[in-house]
């Protein structure tokens, strides 16, 4: 088994891979549009114009499959709960894919050297979906 986060964007998914494909280099394996399933929603499960909208997308971030839609196009997307840990080979990459994650969002925590790591940090992207950044005190 493994476990593979599955994030609903409310109508923002392809900003959504647009960002982490220039924040993090994520690379696009599949993607399919409402409008391109064989077989379509149900009438008025979808608000009018959503068509267009992601049915589904995965997307590689480093060694990970991420997995994201824009849901239903009529809800409220809250990211809660949870984050995504970022473990990054080097402090440079770290850096950088911290500083990219935090355009338009928030640093909850900045990078520095913890007990557990030579370096960490945690943010909350423009989408509202929580990053741990570090580089494990292995790979210093």
């Amino acid at each position: 088994m493994k476990i593979e986060p599955y994030l609903f964007f409310d109508g923002r998914c392809e900003e959504a891979i647009g960002f982490y494909s220039r924040a993090l280099g994520a690379k696009v394996e599949f993607m399919m549009r409402y409008a391109e399933s064989p077989e379509p929603p149900p009438p008025g499960m979808l608000p009018p114009g959503s068509e267009q909208k992601i049915m589904h997308a995965s997307l590689h971030i480093g060694g990970a499959l991420v997995m994201m839609s824009d849901g239903m196009c009529g809800g409220d997307t809250a990211f809660k709960g949870f984050s995504l840990s970022l473990d990054c080979p080097d402090a440079d990459i770290a850096r950088e894919a911290f500083a990219a994650l935090s355009v338009g969002g928030q640093v909850t925590m900045p990078l520095g050297k913890t007990f557990w790591a030579p370096l960490f940090g945690m943010v909350t992207d423009r989408f509202g979906v929580g990053w741990m950044v570090g580089v494990s005190a292995d790979a210093a």
